[in-house]
């Protein structure tokens, strides 16, 4: 009779182990990170792609920009858009983490051409002599170099804090010229040079930076090559009208140039 008073105990501890590997640590696993949210500036915002969100004032958030491109394509659980043009590194910490939470599983970014003076350089560009233009572009790379390294490392760590969960993908910005190209008039070789090598250590130091987090890095340059100003089949504005629209991509650029970059890295 004792026997089968501890048989009991046995067979229910039994069946509780059973359901602990099973059924019930199924039914306590949290849910999925399924969650989509596009931050950063007007690269990512999608000035110069048109067909704007009205709501979404000087902000210029378009629905051809790559966010909601690979959003629609994919149906995400939930999806915030909060890429603002013009925005920096301080604009996306204060006005843009607010969708960011446990159930954020992908995360896209471009920020860091404001912080670096990007329409600056080009007006001086634009306006003044070669040479004043060559210096502001190196003033713009030694931000680049000494400056804004801290500056992303603490967007990218809020991101991690807010988003434990989220595969971070940070894009980057193309050339915006291609040399000895189609181009008979603006600004000078010289300093089409420089404008794109500023790119380059604008991608190199962001590269590093979300690389030291664990990001992934979407490098847009191959994409963008050979659509680039003075191509003859630019993804990219020139001067043009609207004015704020000028040297940002195209809706080509957004779907053709982003896109398939956020799509291989998501």
């Amino acid at each position: 009779m004792r026997l089968f008073r501890h048989a009991a105990p046995l067979s229910a501890l039994l069946l509780a182990a059973a359901l602990t590997l099973t059924g019930a640590g199924a039914a306590t696993a949290a849910p999925a990170a399924t969650g989509y949210v596009a931050l950063g500036d007007s690269y990512a915002s999608g000035l110069g792609a048109g067909s704007y969100d009205s709501a979404s004032g000087d902000c210029k958030r378009s629905n051809r920009a790559y966010g909601p491109l690979w959003a629609a394509a994919n149906s995400p659980s939930s999806f915030h858009f909060t890429a603002c043009s013009g925005a920096r590194t301080g604009d996306v910490l204060n006005s843009q983490l607010g969708p960011l939470s446990s159930s954020t599983g992908l995360v896209s970014i471009s920020v860091g051409g404001n912080d670096a003076g990007f329409a600056d350089v080009m007006t001086t560009c634009v306006l003044s002599s070669q040479s004043t233009c060559l210096s502001r572009v190196q003033q713009a790379r030694d931000y680049m170099n000494a400056t804004l390294p801290g500056k992303l490392d603490q967007v990218y760590a809020a991101i991690r804090a807010k988003a434990p969960a989220a595969r971070v993908v940070v894009l980057g910005y193309p050339r915006l010229y291609q040399l000895k190209g189609t181009c008979i008039a603006g600004l000078s070789e010289a300093e089409r040079s420089a404008l794109n090598a500023a790119s380059d250590n604008l991608n190199e130091v962001t590269a590093k930076r979300a690389a030291d987090h664990g990001f992934s890095f979407g490098d847009v340059r191959p994409t963008f090559a050979g659509h680039e100003i003075c191509s003859g089949d630019s993804w990219i504005h020139s001067v043009t009208l609207p004015i704020n629209d000028s040297y940002h991509p195209t809706a080509a650029g957004q779907s053709g140039g982003y896109l398939p970059v956020l799509r291989s890295l998501a």
